[in-house]
């Protein structure tokens, strides 16, 4: 039952100390606001590296050919070690735990690409057909290379989405057919794609790799190889990792224990360690957080040891009518929830409000910041937020509570 005269009591109380009142709820609000603040960054900084990684496989394991450390069997270090198109084979062929396998080779910068008369600076890579799986790539129109294209060596294309539009124009309807001169030489346009990361993988334009190699580099080599594991685990993972360095070092003859002459990677392996990293700073953020707002609560337990101080008199007077101790308690108790509380609702509110201000300003923008994106908090961490607020609102009007309800009716009505 909502009894009147008791808040207005409060209300009244607080409004005697109104410079201390407005300086503990803004302790309490700053607590809360940053803690919010804080989880929203610390969930943007994440959210940015996993759409990093949702780019690529995670089960994907991404091997650089480098240069050797250790000499091995009368062979020098310092060699080069050079992957070709058999190195893709080797795995291709002998590894049936693999799922899919595909290289790269990169040319290097970005090529001119014309049409209709029309030109851009367009960055070109150039892969095999089983790349659409490592690279999250989606065809929203045409198709993707095949076997055929890769052995024919043919001159067929797949432009970005984004490569299409700032080439083409937004208005520009299906482009599967036309043709675009990229560095002098005439491309089919077999298909269009988006991509699941950043926007900058939609500014590309993808050709075979054979054919990149017959015309661009007058070689078979490939720069890097990349390949999946299936459902295999991390332990299996690294497993499979070190049977790729084996076979890579028996055909290249260099010690396979020397890490230097080939750079194995293992997404999964990268991806535990990153997450390993955010959940320590998820904790410092709690940390912060709960401190800041610790500093509120012990404002508001001084500001509340201070009323009771200034109140002894009437609280004797109180005890001396009749009130019993948890009357008492009750009322220093609700004083000190309710100050916690609205301040802490309105750090709430205004957290949200920056956080998703943000976030929307960023999505109408389309902006995609490269260690920023999709800034939220979750509902979990709220409601862990809001408990431990009027947990912390009632522990910091305990102890005056419990020094108020020890007050001698006649000792305090003689001061």
């Amino acid at each position: 039952m909502f009894d009147y005269d008791k808040w207005q009591e409060i209300f009244q109380s607080l409004k005697r100390h109104k410079l201390r009142t407005i300086l503990t709820a803004l302790a309490v609000w700053w607590g809360i606001f940053m803690l919010v603040i804080l989880l929203g960054a610390g969930n943007g900084l994440q959210n940015s590296f996993e759409k990093g990684f949702g780019d690529d496989a995670l089960n994907s394991i991404w091997i650089w050919p480098q240069r050797t450390t250790v000499s091995y069997k009368g062979l020098k270090p310092g060699r080069n070690i050079v992957f070709h198109n058999d190195d893709y084979d080797l795995l291709r062929n002998e590894m049936s735990d693999l799922e899919y396998v595909t290289g790269r080779y990169y040319l290097s910068g970005s090529y001119l690409t014309e049409w209709e008369g029309k030109s851009l600076q367009i960055n070109i890579r150039s892969v095999h057909p089983d790349h659409q799986y490592l690279e999250g790539t989606i065809m929203t129109d045409g198709r993707y290379f095949n076997e055929t294209d890769i052995k024919e060596n043919r001159k067929v294309c797949l432009i970005g989405k984004l490569s299409k539009e700032e080439l083409m124009g937004k208005d520009m309807g299906s482009v599967v057919g036309q043709y675009l001169n990229i560095h002098g030489t005439t491309f089919k346009i077999i298909g269009e794609f988006i991509d699941k990361g950043a926007d900058h993988e939609m500014r590309r334009i993808y050709i075979p790799i054979t054919t990149a190699q017959k015309i661009y580099a007058g070689d078979d080599i490939i720069h890097n190889l990349m390949v999946t594991v299936g459902d295999a685990d991390k332990k299996e993972t690294m497993a499979i990792a070190d049977r790729i360095r084996q076979k890579i070092a028996t055909k290249h003859k260099f010690d396979v224990k020397d890490q230097q002459a080939v750079y194995i990677r293992a997404n999964i392996e990268e991806y535990e360690r990153f997450q390993a990293v955010f959940l320590g700073i998820k904790i410092f953020i709690w940390f912060v957080g709960i401190g800041s707002i610790m500093a509120g609560v012990v404002g508001v337990s001084n500001i509340m040891l201070i009323i009771v101080k200034d109140r002894t008199k009437e609280i004797g007077i109180r005890k001396a009518l009749g009130a019993t101790p948890r009357s008492i308690v009750n009322m220093v108790l609700q004083e000190a929830i309710f100050l916690t509380s609205v301040a802490g609702y309105i750090g709430l509110l205004s957290g949200f409000g920056i956080i998703y201000s943000l976030n929307y300003y960023m999505e109408t923008n389309n902006i995609e910041g490269d260690y920023f994106y999709n800034p939220e908090v979750d509902f979990v961490s709220v409601l862990i937020a809001l408990i431990f607020l009027v947990v912390c609102g009632t522990l910091s009007g305990l102890i005056p509570a419990m020094q108020a309800a020890r007050v001698n009716p006649i000792v305090a009505m003689k001061s």
